[in-house]
């Protein structure tokens, strides 16, 4: 039983210091708020609550606008998410998630407001010191189809401890369909997170800010 608990106790440990990514589920009771800014094309808050350590569900509102034409979604939405695997390793750990969801969306390209249905997936991959993700959302409706491709790839200066004050470097490369953005924005982030606070920020290749906050409680 000793054993047990100890090993309970370093995998908990683990997986806390190693919460270096933005994901729809924290932790079972908890609640996740998450807002994305991208200037002149993408904001975003969501809100979920987890009532287990696998589901959550909740909502969000997704604003794009789009720098080829004169192109505006805003878009609300109810979803539920998906943990469909996670891999605990010694010193790593991986995930998948899913979602999906409905909800209703307005545009200058089409009249009133339209039914819109929402569906993507996350992977992930994370030591103390090196972080990759992937993740692939897509709004459509009748009027439209939009999916959002994002990978980052990350590197720690120093092994955080659980608890302590965790910073990453990231690079990030994003492509929009539906004529949002044309071609791959890159860009060059800072994250900080320590506890149930994370925050990065940074710069696109076009000069634009991309800024998130998360917070888990």
């Amino acid at each position: 039983m000793l054993r047990w608990s100890i090993g309970l106790a370093g995998a908990c440990a683990l997986a806390g210091s190693m919460n270096v990514g933005a994901k729809p589920i924290a932790f079972a009771g908890g609640y996740t708020v998450m807002a994305e800014y991208g200037a002149g094309t993408m904001t975003e808050e969501q809100f979920f609550y987890a009532p287990r350590y696998d589901l959550s569900f909740g909502g969000g509102h997704v604003e794009l606008d789009s720098d080829e034409t004169a192109k505006t979604r805003r878009i609300s939405y109810a979803r539920l998410n998906y943990l469909l695997h996670r891999w605990n390793l010694d010193d790593a750990q991986g995930s998948l998630f899913v979602w999906g969801g409905l909800g209703s969306a307005t545009g200058n390209t089409f009249t009133g407001s339209v039914l819109a249905e929402n569906a993507g997936a996350q992977a992930d991959y994370e030591t103390r010191r090196i972080y990759a993700s992937f993740k692939t959302d897509w709004q459509g409706s009748s009027a439209f189809s939009h999916r959002i491709d994002t990978l980052q790839l990350g590197l720690a200066p120093y092994r955080h401890d659980y608890g302590g004050l965790a910073t990453w470097f990231l690079i990030q490369a994003r492509q929009y369909t539906g004529a949002i953005h044309r071609g791959t924005e890159s860009a060059v982030l800072l994250r900080l997170f320590k506890g149930g606070v994370w925050v990065e920020a940074g710069v696109t290749n076009g000069g634009k800010l991309q800024a998130m906050a998360m917070l888990n409680f």
